[in-house]
Protein backbone atom coordinates (compact mmCIF):
# COMPACT_ATOMS: atom_id res chain seq x y z
CA UNK A 1 0.00 0.00 0.00
CA UNK A 2 1.29 3.50 -0.71
CA UNK A 3 2.12 5.38 1.84
CA UNK A 4 0.82 9.39 1.40
CA UNK A 5 -0.98 8.49 -1.65
CA UNK A 6 -4.52 9.95 -2.12
CA UNK A 7 -6.64 9.70 -5.19
CA UNK A 8 -7.71 13.29 -7.04
CA UNK A 9 -11.85 12.09 -5.65
CA UNK A 10 -9.95 12.01 -2.00
CA UNK A 11 -8.67 15.00 -2.28
CA UNK A 12 -11.71 17.06 -3.92
CA UNK A 13 -14.16 15.55 -1.47
CA UNK A 14 -16.67 18.00 -0.55
CA UNK A 15 -14.90 20.69 -2.70
CA UNK A 16 -17.17 22.06 -5.76
CA UNK A 17 -16.31 21.43 -9.17
CA UNK A 18 -16.48 24.90 -10.11
CA UNK A 19 -13.95 25.86 -7.43
CA UNK A 20 -11.40 23.21 -8.82
CA UNK A 21 -11.64 24.47 -12.12
CA UNK A 22 -11.31 27.82 -10.74
CA UNK A 23 -8.30 26.68 -8.56
CA UNK A 24 -6.45 25.68 -11.54
CA UNK A 25 -6.67 28.48 -13.93
CA UNK A 26 -5.34 31.12 -11.03
CA UNK A 27 -2.19 32.73 -11.54
CA UNK A 28 0.33 32.45 -9.06
CA UNK A 29 0.56 34.82 -5.95
CA UNK A 30 -3.14 36.11 -6.98
CA UNK A 31 -4.62 37.56 -3.46
CA UNK A 32 -7.76 36.93 -2.04
CA UNK A 33 -9.26 39.89 -2.52
CA UNK A 34 -8.16 40.03 -6.01
CA UNK A 35 -9.36 36.77 -6.43
CA UNK A 36 -12.82 37.74 -4.94
CA UNK A 37 -13.60 40.70 -7.58
CA UNK A 38 -12.86 38.25 -9.88
CA UNK A 39 -16.08 36.14 -8.14
CA UNK A 40 -18.10 38.99 -8.10
CA UNK A 41 -17.73 39.91 -11.76
CA UNK A 42 -18.82 36.90 -13.12
CA UNK A 43 -21.98 37.25 -11.29
CA UNK A 44 -24.12 39.30 -13.69
CA UNK A 45 -26.92 39.24 -11.36
CA UNK A 46 -25.13 40.69 -8.00
CA UNK A 47 -23.54 43.16 -10.28
CA UNK A 48 -26.78 43.98 -11.69
CA UNK A 49 -28.49 44.71 -8.49
CA UNK A 50 -25.25 46.00 -7.64
CA UNK A 51 -25.68 48.89 -9.92
CA UNK A 52 -29.50 49.34 -9.61
CA UNK A 53 -28.90 50.63 -5.71
CA UNK A 54 -25.81 52.71 -6.99
CA UNK A 55 -28.33 54.58 -9.31
CA UNK A 56 -30.64 55.38 -6.05
CA UNK A 57 -27.55 56.65 -4.41
CA UNK A 58 -27.07 59.02 -7.07
CA UNK A 59 -30.54 59.90 -7.64
CA UNK A 60 -30.67 60.42 -3.64
CA UNK A 61 -28.13 62.81 -3.29
CA UNK A 62 -29.10 64.65 -6.41
CA UNK A 63 -32.00 65.82 -4.80
CA UNK A 64 -31.47 69.41 -4.00
CA UNK A 65 -30.52 69.82 -7.61
CA UNK A 66 -33.78 67.84 -8.92
CA UNK A 67 -35.57 70.04 -5.97
CA UNK A 68 -34.23 73.56 -7.20
CA UNK A 69 -33.74 73.62 -10.97
CA UNK A 70 -36.56 70.86 -11.99
CA UNK A 71 -39.69 70.92 -9.85
CA UNK A 72 -38.63 74.43 -8.35
CA UNK A 73 -40.13 73.36 -4.95
CA UNK A 74 -38.64 71.94 -1.80
CA UNK A 75 -39.37 69.03 0.11
CA UNK A 76 -41.62 70.55 3.27
CA UNK A 77 -43.27 73.12 0.81
CA UNK A 78 -46.83 73.49 1.16
CA UNK A 79 -48.84 73.66 -2.19
CA UNK A 80 -52.40 72.89 -0.75
CA UNK A 81 -54.42 76.41 -2.17
CA UNK A 82 -52.11 76.22 -5.85
CA UNK A 83 -53.53 74.64 -9.05
CA UNK A 84 -51.66 73.22 -11.66
CA UNK A 85 -52.53 72.56 -15.15
CA UNK A 86 -53.56 69.12 -16.24
CA UNK A 87 -54.35 68.04 -19.75
CA UNK A 88 -55.40 71.90 -20.70
CA UNK A 89 -57.52 72.57 -17.39
CA UNK A 90 -56.25 73.69 -14.17
CA UNK A 91 -57.05 71.64 -11.04
CA UNK A 92 -56.07 71.80 -7.20
CA UNK A 93 -53.32 70.09 -6.04
CA UNK A 94 -55.16 69.40 -3.06
CA UNK A 95 -59.59 68.74 -3.39
CA UNK A 96 -61.44 70.31 -1.40
CA UNK A 97 -62.40 67.10 0.39
CA UNK A 98 -58.58 67.01 0.92
CA UNK A 99 -57.46 64.13 -1.85
CA UNK A 100 -54.14 65.15 -3.45
CA UNK A 101 -53.32 65.11 -7.33
CA UNK A 102 -51.81 62.04 -8.56
CA UNK A 103 -48.70 61.68 -10.86
CA UNK A 104 -48.95 64.56 -13.07
CA UNK A 105 -45.46 63.25 -15.44
CA UNK A 106 -44.85 66.94 -15.61
CA UNK A 107 -41.71 68.39 -14.19
CA UNK A 108 -43.55 69.67 -11.15
CA UNK A 109 -45.31 66.71 -9.13
CA UNK A 110 -44.10 64.11 -11.44
CA UNK A 111 -45.40 61.51 -9.16
CA UNK A 112 -48.05 63.64 -7.42
CA UNK A 113 -48.90 65.35 -3.91
CA UNK A 114 -49.45 64.31 -0.28
CA UNK A 115 -52.46 65.84 1.43
CA UNK A 116 -50.44 68.77 2.48
CA UNK A 117 -49.42 69.56 -0.99
CA UNK A 118 -45.75 68.33 -1.18
CA UNK A 119 -44.30 67.13 -4.15
CA UNK A 120 -43.89 63.33 -3.43
CA UNK A 121 -41.19 63.22 -6.13
CA UNK A 122 -38.93 65.48 -4.32
CA UNK A 123 -39.67 64.30 -0.77
CA UNK A 124 -39.17 60.66 -2.05
CA UNK A 125 -35.36 61.66 -3.28
CA UNK A 126 -34.56 63.72 0.13
CA UNK A 127 -36.11 61.10 2.18
CA UNK A 128 -34.18 58.21 0.49
CA UNK A 129 -31.11 60.51 1.60
CA UNK A 130 -32.41 60.62 4.94
CA UNK A 131 -32.92 56.43 5.29
CA UNK A 132 -29.54 55.70 3.25
CA UNK A 133 -27.74 58.36 5.59
CA UNK A 134 -29.39 56.30 8.72
CA UNK A 135 -28.59 53.28 7.73
CA UNK A 136 -24.63 53.90 6.48
CA UNK A 137 -24.33 55.54 9.78
CA UNK A 138 -26.11 52.52 11.50
CA UNK A 139 -24.09 50.41 9.85
CA UNK A 140 -20.91 52.08 10.52
CA UNK A 141 -21.54 52.18 14.05
CA UNK A 142 -22.55 48.65 14.56
CA UNK A 143 -19.66 47.25 12.67
CA UNK A 144 -17.43 49.17 14.45
CA UNK A 145 -18.95 48.39 17.72
CA UNK A 146 -19.26 44.71 17.33
CA UNK A 147 -15.63 44.54 15.60
CA UNK A 148 -14.33 46.13 19.08
CA UNK A 149 -16.56 43.61 21.09
CA UNK A 150 -16.22 40.60 19.35
CA UNK A 151 -12.82 40.69 19.14
CA UNK A 152 -11.94 41.68 22.20
CA UNK A 153 -14.16 39.01 23.64
CA UNK A 154 -12.25 35.88 21.60
CA UNK A 155 -9.13 37.29 22.22
CA UNK A 156 -8.82 37.86 25.80
CA UNK A 157 -12.29 35.44 27.07
CA UNK A 158 -12.23 34.68 30.69
CA UNK A 159 -13.88 37.32 32.48
CA UNK A 160 -13.80 40.35 30.12
CA UNK A 161 -15.40 37.65 27.44
CA UNK A 162 -17.97 36.91 29.81
CA UNK A 163 -19.01 40.59 31.02
CA UNK A 164 -19.38 41.69 26.98
CA UNK A 165 -21.80 38.68 26.15
CA UNK A 166 -23.58 39.28 28.82
CA UNK A 167 -24.43 43.03 27.82
CA UNK A 168 -25.02 41.87 24.63
CA UNK A 169 -27.62 39.45 25.82
CA UNK A 170 -29.46 41.98 27.72
CA UNK A 171 -30.08 43.16 24.12
CA UNK A 172 -30.61 40.42 22.16
CA UNK A 173 -33.02 39.28 24.53
CA UNK A 174 -35.40 42.45 23.61
CA UNK A 175 -36.80 42.27 19.52
CA UNK A 176 -35.73 44.11 17.38
CA UNK A 177 -38.81 46.16 16.80
CA UNK A 178 -39.68 46.74 20.10
CA UNK A 179 -35.89 47.75 21.65
CA UNK A 180 -35.59 49.85 18.68
CA UNK A 181 -38.94 52.21 19.27
CA UNK A 182 -38.10 51.74 22.99
CA UNK A 183 -34.77 53.69 22.36
CA UNK A 184 -36.06 55.81 19.53
CA UNK A 185 -39.37 57.11 21.45
CA UNK A 186 -37.35 58.02 24.67
CA UNK A 187 -34.12 59.63 22.86
CA UNK A 188 -36.39 61.62 20.29
CA UNK A 189 -37.62 63.27 23.23
CA UNK A 190 -34.42 63.69 25.05
CA UNK A 191 -31.94 63.87 22.36
CA UNK A 192 -28.42 62.43 23.11
CA UNK A 193 -26.18 64.84 24.46
CA UNK A 194 -25.36 67.97 21.89
CA UNK A 195 -28.21 66.16 19.81
CA UNK A 196 -31.55 67.29 19.38
CA UNK A 197 -34.09 64.68 19.33
CA UNK A 198 -35.02 65.21 15.62
CA UNK A 199 -31.67 65.11 14.07
CA UNK A 200 -30.67 61.84 11.51
CA UNK A 201 -28.10 60.72 14.31
CA UNK A 202 -30.68 59.75 17.11
CA UNK A 203 -32.46 57.03 14.68
CA UNK A 204 -28.98 55.92 13.45
CA UNK A 205 -27.79 55.53 16.93
CA UNK A 206 -30.45 53.73 18.22
CA UNK A 207 -30.22 51.07 14.86
CA UNK A 208 -26.49 50.71 15.45
CA UNK A 209 -26.75 49.70 18.62
CA UNK A 210 -29.46 47.44 18.35
CA UNK A 211 -27.69 44.97 15.73
CA UNK A 212 -24.52 45.07 17.60
CA UNK A 213 -25.02 41.59 18.86
CA UNK A 214 -26.20 40.06 15.91
CA UNK A 215 -22.30 40.67 14.22
CA UNK A 216 -20.23 40.56 17.35
CA UNK A 217 -21.11 37.31 18.50
CA UNK A 218 -20.02 35.55 15.18
CA UNK A 219 -16.95 37.72 14.94
CA UNK A 220 -15.92 36.44 18.39
CA UNK A 221 -16.75 32.57 17.31
CA UNK A 222 -14.40 33.65 14.50
CA UNK A 223 -11.63 35.02 16.87
CA UNK A 224 -12.00 32.18 19.47
CA UNK A 225 -10.43 29.75 16.57
CA UNK A 226 -7.85 32.01 15.36
CA UNK A 227 -6.46 33.03 19.30
CA UNK A 228 -5.18 29.48 19.21
CA UNK A 229 -2.97 29.47 16.31
CA UNK A 230 0.14 29.31 15.51
CA UNK A 231 0.97 32.40 13.90
CA UNK A 232 -0.85 34.32 16.96
CA UNK A 233 2.07 31.62 19.60
CA UNK A 234 4.55 32.83 17.22
CA UNK A 235 3.27 37.07 17.22
CA UNK A 236 3.35 36.46 21.35
CA UNK A 237 6.49 34.93 21.25
CA UNK A 238 8.17 38.04 19.34
CA UNK A 239 6.63 40.22 22.60
CA UNK A 240 4.26 42.12 20.41
CA UNK A 241 1.59 43.84 22.83
CA UNK A 242 -2.60 42.78 22.94
CA UNK A 243 -3.58 45.57 21.01
CA UNK A 244 -1.01 44.94 18.01
CA UNK A 245 -1.90 41.37 17.72
CA UNK A 246 -5.28 41.87 17.33
CA UNK A 247 -4.98 44.57 14.72
CA UNK A 248 -2.17 43.28 12.68
CA UNK A 249 -2.52 39.80 13.03
CA UNK A 250 -6.90 39.00 14.19
CA UNK A 251 -8.09 42.03 12.24
CA UNK A 252 -6.92 41.16 8.77
CA UNK A 253 -8.16 37.15 9.20
CA UNK A 254 -11.46 38.54 10.03
CA UNK A 255 -11.61 41.41 7.37
CA UNK A 256 -13.97 39.09 4.89
CA UNK A 257 -16.43 38.29 7.61
CA UNK A 258 -16.59 41.98 8.50
CA UNK A 259 -17.12 42.85 4.71
CA UNK A 260 -19.72 40.38 4.35
CA UNK A 261 -21.38 41.86 7.24
CA UNK A 262 -21.51 45.10 5.71
CA UNK A 263 -24.58 44.95 2.96
CA UNK A 264 -26.48 42.65 5.34
CA UNK A 265 -26.66 45.33 8.07
CA UNK A 266 -27.31 48.23 5.98
CA UNK A 267 -30.07 46.56 4.13
CA UNK A 268 -31.32 45.56 7.46
CA UNK A 269 -30.39 49.29 9.03
CA UNK A 270 -32.92 50.72 6.13
CA UNK A 271 -35.51 48.52 6.72
CA UNK A 272 -35.40 48.93 10.30
CA UNK A 273 -35.28 53.08 9.65
CA UNK A 274 -38.39 52.52 7.78
CA UNK A 275 -40.47 50.10 10.10
CA UNK A 276 -39.48 52.98 13.15
CA UNK A 277 -40.30 56.12 11.20
CA UNK A 278 -43.28 54.63 10.36
CA UNK A 279 -44.36 54.00 14.05
CA UNK A 280 -43.05 57.21 14.84
CA UNK A 281 -39.50 56.29 16.66
CA UNK A 282 -37.42 56.81 13.64
CA UNK A 283 -37.10 60.10 11.59
CA UNK A 284 -38.47 62.55 12.96
CA UNK A 285 -41.11 65.43 11.01
CA UNK A 286 -40.09 67.48 8.98
CA UNK A 287 -37.24 65.55 8.06
CA UNK A 288 -38.98 63.11 5.39
CA UNK A 289 -38.15 59.54 4.88
CA UNK A 290 -39.65 56.87 2.57
CA UNK A 291 -40.75 55.30 6.01
CA UNK A 292 -42.43 58.63 7.15
CA UNK A 293 -44.06 58.70 3.83
CA UNK A 294 -45.47 55.36 4.28
CA UNK A 295 -46.99 56.69 7.09
CA UNK A 296 -48.39 59.38 6.10
CA UNK A 297 -49.95 58.00 2.77
CA UNK A 298 -51.77 55.10 4.68
CA UNK A 299 -54.70 57.20 5.91
CA UNK A 300 -55.64 57.76 2.40
CA UNK A 301 -55.67 54.28 0.84
CA UNK A 302 -57.62 53.32 -1.39
CA UNK A 303 -58.37 56.88 -2.77
CA UNK A 304 -54.23 57.71 -3.05
CA UNK A 305 -52.89 54.61 -2.60
CA UNK A 306 -49.64 55.91 -4.69
CA UNK A 307 -48.70 58.11 -1.56
CA UNK A 308 -47.92 54.25 -0.10
CA UNK A 309 -46.95 52.63 -3.26
CA UNK A 310 -44.04 55.14 -4.56
CA UNK A 311 -41.82 55.08 -1.40
CA UNK A 312 -42.71 51.77 -0.67
CA UNK A 313 -41.68 50.43 -3.82
CA UNK A 314 -38.61 52.39 -3.83
CA UNK A 315 -37.96 50.76 0.02
CA UNK A 316 -38.26 47.31 -0.97
CA UNK A 317 -36.48 48.19 -4.60
CA UNK A 318 -33.30 49.40 -2.62
CA UNK A 319 -33.22 46.69 0.10
CA UNK A 320 -33.58 43.84 -2.14
CA UNK A 321 -30.65 45.28 -4.80
CA UNK A 322 -28.33 45.80 -1.33
CA UNK A 323 -29.62 41.93 -0.36
CA UNK A 324 -28.87 40.65 -3.75
CA UNK A 325 -25.21 42.13 -3.94
CA UNK A 326 -24.74 41.39 -0.68
CA UNK A 327 -24.99 37.56 -1.48
CA UNK A 328 -22.72 37.99 -4.43
CA UNK A 329 -20.10 39.53 -2.12
CA UNK A 330 -20.47 36.90 0.46
CA UNK A 331 -20.38 33.95 -2.87
CA UNK A 332 -16.72 35.93 -3.75
CA UNK A 333 -15.36 36.16 -0.52
CA UNK A 334 -16.26 32.83 0.63
CA UNK A 335 -17.79 30.43 -2.30
CA UNK A 336 -18.29 27.40 0.26
CA UNK A 337 -20.40 29.36 1.93
CA UNK A 338 -23.45 28.45 -0.89
CA UNK A 339 -22.52 25.01 -1.30
CA UNK A 340 -23.18 24.87 2.96
CA UNK A 341 -25.89 26.55 2.91
CA UNK A 342 -27.38 24.71 -0.29
CA UNK A 343 -26.87 21.58 2.00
Amino acid sequence: MAVGGSTGTELSAGVPAELLVEAAELPAGIGPYRLAWRRLSRNHGALFFGVIFLVIVVLCLLAPVYSSDIAHTGPNDNHITEQIKIGGKLTYVVSTIGLPIGPTWHSKFFLGADPNGRDIAVRLLYGGRNSLEVGAVATLITIVLAAIIGIAAGYFRGWTDGLLMRALDVIWAFPVYILGVALGVSLAISGIGPLRGNSLMVPAFVIGVVFVPYVAKPIRGQVLGLREREFIDAARVQGLSHVRIMASEIFPNIASTIIVFIPLMLANSILLEAGLSYLGAGVQPPNPSWGTMIADGVANIPAAIHLVLVPGIMLVIAVLSINVFGDGVRDALDPRAKVRIAR
